[in-house]
C-alpha cells in the first residue's frame, strides 16, 4: 500500500513509463517540497532507469552551490520567484545527465509569507534538454503545509510531462 494519493501515484507510473520507453532520464530540483517529486516518482518500480537525481536545495546557499543560482539572482528576486525556478530548471539539467528536470520553490506555510509572496505560493519549472523552460506561478492558497505540497507535486508532474511533449 502506497503513502501517495492515487492521482500522485498514477501520474507518476505513467511518467516513469513513458519516459522508460523514450529512453529519458529526470532531475528534480527542490525547495519547499523537500524530495516529495523525487519520493513520488521512486515510488513507482522501474523508476532507477528513469529518475538520475533530485536535488534538494532548501536554503539559498544549496541553491547557489548544488545548482548554481545566481547570487544576485537570489538578493534582486528572492528565493520565490519566477527568475529563481528557472535557474533551479537549467542548473538541475546542467548538474546531471537528466533529459528533463522539474524545479519548485514557494512558501508552504504557516508562517513565512508576506503580501507580495503570500502562504501557498509556488513557482515551477518545467524544461527539457534544449528545449523551451515552462513556468507556472500557482497560489494555491493558506491550504495548509501538506496540501501546498501535495498540490506543488502534482503541477509538478503535469509539467514533467508537458515539458516531454514539447
Amino acid at each position: 500500500m502506497s503513502a501517495w494519493p492515487e492521482d500522485i501515484e498514477a501520474k507518476a507510473g505513467s511518467l516513469i513509463a513513458t519516459f522508460s520507453k523514450r529512453g529519458l532520464m529526470v532531475a528534480t530540483a527542490e525547495s519547499c517540497t523537500g524530495g516529495l517529486i523525487a519520493g513520488a516518482l521512486t515510488e513507482i518500480p522501474g523508476s532507477s532507469s528513469v529518475v538520475d537525481r533530485g536535488f534538494v536545495t532548501y536554503s539559498n546557499d544549496a541553491k547557489i552551490q548544488m545548482l548554481g543560482v545566481n547570487t544576485a539572482t537570489l538578493e534582486t528576486h528572492g528565493a520565490v520567484s519566477r527568475h529563481t525556478a528557472i535557474e533551479m530548471v537549467r542548473g538541475a539539467l546542467s548538474h546531471s545527465k537528466a533529459d528533463m528536470a522539474v524545479a519548485v520553490t514557494g512558501v508552504a506555510g504557516p508562517g513565512g509569507g508576506t503580501e507580495e509572496k503570500p502562504v501557498g505560493l509556488v513557482h515551477l519549472a518545467a524544461a527539457s534538454r534544449g528545449g523551451n523552460i515552462l513556468h507556472r506561478e500557482m497560489r494555491y492558497g493558506d491550504i495548509g503545509r501538506d496540501a501546498v505540497r501535495m498540490a506543488t507535486v502534482r503541477t509538478a508532474l503535469e509539467m514533467l510531462e508537458e515539458a516531454a511533449e514539447a
